[in-house]
């Protein structure tokens, strides 16, 4: 059998996620903030906004943020490390580059990252390695090296969307475990 490229991948996860019911997707979310909520410990926390058929939600975001947590969301700046700025509610957000929302706020800087207790990443898909499939921009690949060593990484995804191995390049920067609204959290590379 021939290995899948990043591209065949991308397709088959944005295919797969366009099929999902409204129903579906709702119900996942909902696992995915339960799931959030359980891992986010003491100290801020880096999220993101979903956008289109992502797995999660803006209203996970807003659970963290009701439940007490300093929610940082990601500022894109085009071939640089995402910026981060604090998330106060949905009503300060403004649209962004790329179909994303983010914080009016003060801008943090990338180096905000470091400060944080959990990172929730998006993407497409993970293996069981830690290696990451995003949509190929590279924000996150240039904004993980910030955060301190021992802070969870963790992808946010459907339950079908962890497979056993995706391609690697040596710019990818892997993270240490998936939240999946089935099979909850899994810790993936070496502690796995």
């Amino acid at each position: 059998m021939t290995a899948r490229s990043k591209d065949e991948w991308r397709r088959i996860v944005i295919t797969a996620r366009r099929a999902q019911s409204p129903a579906e997707r709702a119900a996942r979310a909902r696992a995915l903030t339960r799931g959030a909520l359980a891992l986010a410990g003491d100290g801020p926390v880096a999220a993101y906004l979903p956008v289109g058929t992502e797995p999660w939600s803006a209203e996970g975001v807003e659970a963290l943020r009701a439940a007490g947590h300093e929610v940082l969301l990601p500022v894109v700046v085009r071939g640089a490390p995402l910026d981060w700025a604090r998330y106060t509610g949905p009503d300060d957000l403004v649209p962004g580059p790329i179909g994303l929302r983010e914080p009016a706020g003060p801008r943090l800087g990338p180096a905000a990252l470091a400060e944080v207790a959990l990172v929730l990443v998006p993407g497409l898909a993970v293996d069981r390695s830690g290696t990451r499939l995003g949509r190929g921009a590279g924000h996150y690949d240039r904004s993980l090296p910030q955060v301190r060593a021992g802070v969870p990484t963790v992808m946010v995804l459907n339950d079908e969307e962890l497979v056993d191995v995706l391609p690697a390049e040596p710019h990818d920067r892997p993270v240490t475990a998936a939240l999946l609204p089935g099979a909850g959290h899994v810790v993936l590379g070496k502690n796995g």
